[in-house]
């Protein structure tokens, strides 16, 4: 520094005053400890009454289309998504066979029922020939009976002339004749009841075939109720051409084409029954304790937010859904690992929300379940 130039004189400046403190931050985070704490009550509040899942959608009754017989598919009538009543044609197979065995059911049936007026004549020409054989029987036991008083006659005639021709009262000549006569008779007798005995023979015979033929009815009439049961199969077999709804709802994943060969028993497509639609919620088995069947539920489903449906409680499953599974846990196995099991809860719509028409199966919902 130059000796000329003379130092500059410091001025003594003033302490800053300090700054105040912002009110705003401190009522933001007061209004943010009272939203959080109130938050925290109501939701603390809320799970003391209610009991909440996501795990669960809605369910429907659906029917399978299975055709009870094989065949190929000669017409489909319906679409998929179309609507249907109950007793509606769903499609048609080719009935041609069938036709064509209801006709040899029925030619069988005809020719059962000729065989039994076969064996109905029959046996009734059996019993003719039986009272024939009975009446010739009768016939020669009145002959053999007036053969016998002839024998008597005879052997009298030829007694007396045996004592006659001793003293020589009568000729030889005479008393040949009355031995020829006696001889004669017995012999006649002889032959009238060999003949009786061919004639019992025969009625025996007759009445054997009789009962035979009287069997063959008996047969015949059991043939007739199996060729009818056989026609009554084939044409209900012939009606299973025509595959009907049994219920009425929305046909679903029609997946067959005419001139397609279908077994019996083969599920070709589903009806969706439009008759009643609830919720199954999967609950853990800890949120059980204060359920009851009975209670309220709030339903909120995802395809319509902004709607609550009003539901109630109706049942619980039998068992948790672990132990319908394909493969259900075995906790004796010795590899044990506690795990939450989830119960099946059925929730039924109360039927005055015209909206539950529009749910489908399927569609994801949550409920909320009032426990007071």
């Amino acid at each position: 520094m130059a000796q000329n130039e003379t130092p500059t004189p410091q001025v003594a400046t003033a302490p800053e005053a300090p700054k105040k403190k912002s009110k705003v931050f401190i009522i933001v985070l007061a209004l943010l400890v009272i939203a959080g704490g109130w938050f925290g009550f109501s939701k603390y509040n809320h799970g003391k009454h209610h009991e909440e899942t996501d795990d669960a959608q809605l369910e429907a009754n659906i029917s399978p289309v299975i055709p009870r017989i094989a065949g190929y598919v000669k017409e489909v009538r319906v679409k998929d998504n179309q609507l249907v009543k109950k007793g509606d044609t769903l499609l048609i197979l080719d009935d041609r066979d069938m036709a064509l065995r209801v006709q040899q059911a029925e030619a069988a049936l005809a020719t059962a029922k000729t065989n039994l007026g076969s064996a109905e004549a029959n046996t009734t020409a059996s019993r003719a020939t039986i009272n024939s054989s009975q009446a010739n029987i009768g016939i020669v036991d009145a002959q053999i009976e007036a053969a016998k008083v002839n024998v008597w006659r005879t052997k009298q005639d030829y007694d007396r002339y045996a004592n006659l021709i001793k003293d020589h009262s009568i000729t030889q000549q005479q008393f040949e004749q009355a031995q020829a006569a006696k001889e004669t008779a017995e012999r006649q007798l002889n032959v009238l009841v060999q003949q009786k005995n061919q004639a019992a023979q025969q009625t025996n015979t007759v009445a054997s075939q009789s009962n035979a033929t009287s069997s063959q009815i008996g047969v015949a009439g059991a043939v007739i109720k199996q060729r009818e049961v056989e026609v009554a199969e084939a044409k209900l077999n012939l009606s299973y051409a025509v595959v009907v709804a049994q219920e009425g709802g929305l046909v679903s994943k029609v997946n067959v084409q005419a001139g397609q060969f279908l077994q019996a028993g083969q599920p070709v497509f589903s009806i969706v029954l439009s008759q009643d639609i609830w919720v199954i919620a999967n609950f853990k088995e800890t949120q059980l304790e204060k359920m009851k069947i009975g209670q309220h539920v709030t339903v909120h489903v995802d395809a319509f937010p902004d709607h609550s449906f009003e539901a109630t409680l109706s049942s619980f499953a039998a068992a948790t859904g672990s132990r319908f599974a394909l493969l259900p846990p075995d906790n004796s196995s010795g590899n044990f690992v506690k795990v939450v099991q989830r119960l099946p809860v059925k929730i039924e719509f109360n039927s005055t929300d015209a909206l539950v028409k529009q749910l489908k199966a399927g569609m994801n919902v949550s409920v909320d379940v009032h426990l007071d």
